[in-house]
């Protein structure tokens, strides 16, 4: 087949795995907004952080949050900085600090090993299972977790962005918090939310651009914060100022307020949400099924709909492909650096019609250098 050329900018696609795509109608609302944010008469980027406008703006966000996945009163919803990479040392600092009992953290690829050395910086934790010897390919099996009744928490990532591997199920214990990152998953289908004493999120996926973590904590969670921890690494300290303690970031934060409306109002909540995302990874993961040119890095039954890793048969041929993709368009298709290969991220601002233009594109490559 002969594909259409994609070289006019309108008609470029993100399929990086961040910062992610986002919705056409987000970034038209945000470029009137750089210039003037009609109820203020100024640009976006001059309003103050202390303003009443940027209340309203972090009051609509909350409630968005809270009606999309149905939060229950006793959690706060905070708007922190310094991505899932400082969640990762606050959260060991916040409910392992002084700790007798022992945390326990699920490793399942890139950004799970990155959590570990920040707990054990902090007390006792241990590893309760670690797909290492699967090379990242696979997640636990339920029967394969031997959980503590007695553990600080449990901590474990939802969805590993970089080797595309994304939980079906949910690992727990009774009676012990558990802790999760969202981040390349959050917003993408419902989620019990009760279950968790913690969840966050940074944004550069489906949430906006970066600048912003949301975290959702459990009343009984913050109860156990030991005292004198540093102030800006005490969530309390963001919950008593309502996530402005220092200076937030407005132009972030209001385009999180844009996507969470998007997601309310145009796309009509995450179970529409959850039946797009499911559509645009099988139209993907059928062609890399198709036959042996492609190869998913994910064992079958653990793929991610967020993160398609995958190879070429001949590895010799990626550099082409990426090549070729760019010229026609197609833009973040490179794996990650630790592992190599190729990713199409799936975000929910991508569409199906550019999933559909993406698997042309693969089929189209695979009858070239097949």
């Amino acid at each position: 087949m002969n594909l259409q050329n994609l070289n006019n900018p309108n008609n470029h696609l993100n399929f990086s795995g961040g910062p992610g795509a986002l919705p056409e109608s987000v970034l038209n609302a945000t470029q009137a907004a750089i210039m003037n944010v009609p109820e203020v008469g100024l640009s976006l980027l001059g309003i103050s952080h202390r303003s009443d406008w940027l209340r309203n703006v972090l009051d609509e966000t909350e409630d968005n949050l809270r009606n999309l996945l149905s939060i229950p009163k006793n959690y706060h919803v905070l708007f922190l900085q310094g991505g899932s990479s400082l969640q990762f040392s606050m959260i060991p600092m916040n409910f392992l600090r002084g700790n007798r009992k022992i945390a326990e953290y699920i490793v399942s690829g890139y950004w799970s090993i990155k959590s570990v050395p920040e707990a054990r910086k902090e007390g006792q934790m241990q590893v309760v299972w670690d797909g290492r010897d699967s090379g990242y390919k696979r997640l636990p099996n339920p029967e394969e977790l031997v959980l503590s009744s007695e553990a600080a928490y449990l901590h474990y990532i939802s969805n590993e962005t970089v080797e595309g591997l994304q939980f079906s199920y949910l690992p727990s214990i009774s009676n012990v918090p558990i802790i999760c990152d969202m981040s390349s998953d959050f917003l993408s289908q419902p989620i019990p939310i009760e279950p968790y004493a913690l969840i966050y999120a940074h944004a550069q996926k489906n949430l906006g651009p970066a600048g912003v973590t949301v975290v959702l904590i459990r009343d009984d969670l913050v109860e156990r914060i030991p005292p004198d921890l540093h102030t800006m690494l005490d969530y309390r300290t963001h919950i008593k100022s309502k996530s402005i303690y220092n200076t937030p970031p407005v132009f972030a934060l209001y385009v999180i307020m844009l996507v969470t409306r998007w997601l309310r109002k145009d796309i009509g909540g995450l179970a529409a949400m959850a039946e797009i995302n499911q559509l645009k990874a099988a139209t993907l993961y059928k062609v890399i099924d198709s036959s042996e040119f492609y190869r998913s890095h994910a064992v079958r039954e653990n793929r991610s709909l967020m993160n398609v890793a995958f190879r070429l048969a001949d590895p010799e041929l990626e550099p082409l492909f990426l090549t070729t993709a760019e010229e026609n368009g197609f833009y973040g298709l490179d794996g990650h650096r630790s592992i190599g290969g190729l990713r199409a991220s799936l975000y929910n601002a991508v569409t199906q019609s550019g999933v559909e233009a993406l698997a042309a594109f693969m089929l189209d490559f695979q009858q070239r250098y097949g």
